[in-house]
């Protein structure tokens, strides 16, 4: 009680921040300093939950340590939170992220002689107590637990790092890289079109926080940036900086070839040093482009991986993970092998619905660079987006079956929903004239919107080939509309889309929901607001794992003004056309 009567006696009404045990920290949407704390709070924490009054963001292990690696240190983050909060700092708020950060700094890995790393803890009596578990020292050649130091072969360099992330440390990893064949790779001031290019200011430190200046502990991270902020320029310029042979591993074939056209655009590689490394041509060279699928194929369940021998066929200086949030398990587990190579990951969203960030963290590197959206969009390198949720209702009939039938069962339904159709109709009535993409998850009412609509549909069925064909028509505007599935979710360069409305996703996704916002991101070059539609079905697990989806993206600054159905048939002027 008298801890309570405290907090009351340092009540301060005017901060923002109300900070609880749990870890979580809550923030008034109205408060009048609302994105001076938001964007404040980003490096560190997470987002949990986001209603339109009140959300809640939450410290975790990762968000601390990812934080820590960029500089943060937890006298900053306490202070901020003192600073800011509306009553006392609850006491075991301040413990955590002190260890947190404690915990982020006991183990750091060196070079050492005799081709071997040296593994430091500044906890000798810690490490001792951490070496009694057998998977962890069974790593190691040799130990000498009063002094904290172990040692441990190359090979071993990833297993030991997962291991230790298992059991809450992550490795500050200052060991050196293989430098791989040189490449002299540069970046061009004029692209082959003939328009002016440059690094701008937040991809050259994006770089410089990857790469360090090649310094002990750079050359291993993640990069986070919406999409259309230009991640394949910041990798190129990464590729320069390190100057060796680099392999780049990409989503699907269409990324692949994206990836050729911006290398062979901006740098001054030829298209002889660029080998494609996919289904059809088996090629290796300085820049080998290669997809995730490609190095996850085997002939049946059990059998060996058969591209996996593709990490050690060239003497790579860097290998570039696109899209790392897609990472497949396999590869993780080879990454782990590789920790000799620089490895950079870039992302719209560090997010895993596998959970599995923490693998991301310690095999790829921890996150070097996140950028504000609202921040780019401020400064004009990736287009305003108005976002809506459109409330759909069901017909009675529809209902009566949604409710008798199971959650996953009722999703679908609900999803499917007819009602939709309509709601799409009007949208496409209000926007025409601008290129609109219709996404959604399910190939049975793509294939019945196809024809009603009258509109192409690109699904993973599809030839890469017929695909580049539809996306090239988009892009001359030939073919104004397009019917997209999963595949439209990532990595596709349409830059002229400016309408994305979004029929059905995958349940709470919130990774899904921003890839697909990503696909309208690219600036305009009438400087014209894009949006972004999604259609739910009104009180169903439709509308909760939309509210679910919205999350990443709110915490970004982004809001979904919410309608019903009837004023968008109506054309109640809702975002209406500038």
């Amino acid at each position: 009680m008298a801890r309570k009567s405290s907090s009351i006696r340092n009540l301060n009404p005017e901060n923002p921040l109300i900070l609880q045990s749990d870890m979580t920290i809550v923030v008034e949407t109205m408060h009048p300093r609302f994105t001076e704390m938001r964007d404040g709070l980003l490096p560190f924490a997470e987002l949990e939950k986001s209603p339109q009054f009140l959300h809640t963001y939450k410290l975790t292990p990762i968000s601390v340590w990812n934080a820590s690696s960029v500089g943060y240190t937890a006298d900053k983050v306490i202070s901020f939170l003192q600073e800011n909060s509306r009553y006392d700092v609850p006491p075991n708020f301040v413990k955590e992220v002190v260890n947190w950060f404690e915990k982020s700094s006991v183990f750091t890995l060196y070079d050492d002689a005799d081709s071997l790393l040296r593994l430091e803890s500044n906890d000798a009596q810690l490490f001792s107590q951490l070496n009694e578990d057998s998977d962890l020292s069974r790593l190691f050649q040799r130990v000498e637990e009063n002094r904290g130091h172990a040692w441990l072969t190359h090979g071993q360099r990833g297993l030991v790092k997962s291991k230790l992330m298992q059991l809450g440390f992550p490795v500050h990893d200052k060991a050196s890289f293989i430098s791989g064949t040189p490449l002299d790779i540069q970046l061009t001031t004029t692209t082959a079109s003939g328009n002016d290019f440059s690094l701008r200011q937040y991809q050259q430190s994006a770089v410089d926080a990857f790469y360090l200046d090649g310094r002990p502990g750079g050359g291993n991270g993640v990069v986070v940036l919406p999409c259309g902020a230009g991640k394949t320029v910041v990798a190129m310029a990464a590729m320069a900086a390190v100057g060796a042979h680099t392999l780049v591993l990409t989503p699907n074939t269409v990324a692949l070839r994206q990836w050729r056209r911006e290398i062979l655009d901006k740098t001054n590689i030829t298209a002889e040093q660029i080998g494609e490394y996919s289904g059809k041509v088996k090629e290796i060279k300085p820049i080998t482009l290669t997809t995730y699928q490609i190095m996850t194929y085997r002939s049946s369940k059990g059998e060996d991986f058969l591209h996996f021998d593709l990490f050690s066929k060239g003497d790579w200086g860097l290998i570039v993970y696109d899209e790392v949030h897609l990472l497949p398990a396999p590869v993780f587990r080879f990454t782990a092998d590789i920790q000799a190579r620089r490895r950079l990951g870039l992302t719209a969203t560090l997010i895993r619905e596998d959970g599995k960030e923490d693998e991301v963290f310690c095999l790829i590197g921890p996150k070097r660079y996140d950028a504000p959206w609202k921040e780019l969009e401020r400064g004009g390198f990736i287009a305003s987006v108005e976002c809506v949720e459109v409330r759909v209702p069901m017909d009675d009939e529809l209902s009566r079956t949604y409710m008798n039938s199971s959650k996953r069962a009722r999703y679908r339904l609900a999803s499917e929903n007819p009602a939709k159709t309509d709601v799409l109709n009007a949208l496409l009535r209000k926007h025409q004239g601008r290129r609109i993409l219709i996404i959604g998850l399910y190939i049975e009412q793509l294939e019945r919107l196809r024809k009603e609509l009258d509109v192409p549909l690109i699904s993973g069925k599809m030839p890469n080939d017929e695909r580049e064909q539809l996306y090239d028509a988009f892009r001359s505007g030939e073919v104004p509309v397009l019917l997209i599935s999963k595949v439209g979710n990532f990595a596709i360069d349409l830059p002229d889309a400016n309408v994305a409305i979004q029929i059905s996703g995958t349940f709470g996704s919130r990774q899904e929901e921003a890839q697909r916002l990503g696909r309208i991101l690219r600036p305009k070059s009438d400087g014209s607001t894009s949006r972004f539609y999604s259609l739910t079905s009104e009180n169903t697990v439709d509308q909760e794992y939309a509210e679910k989806r919205q999350r990443f993206l709110t915490e970004r600054g982004y809001y979904y003004e919410l309608v019903n159905a009837e004023q968008i048939l109506n054309d109640d002027n809702i975002c209406s056309e500038s």
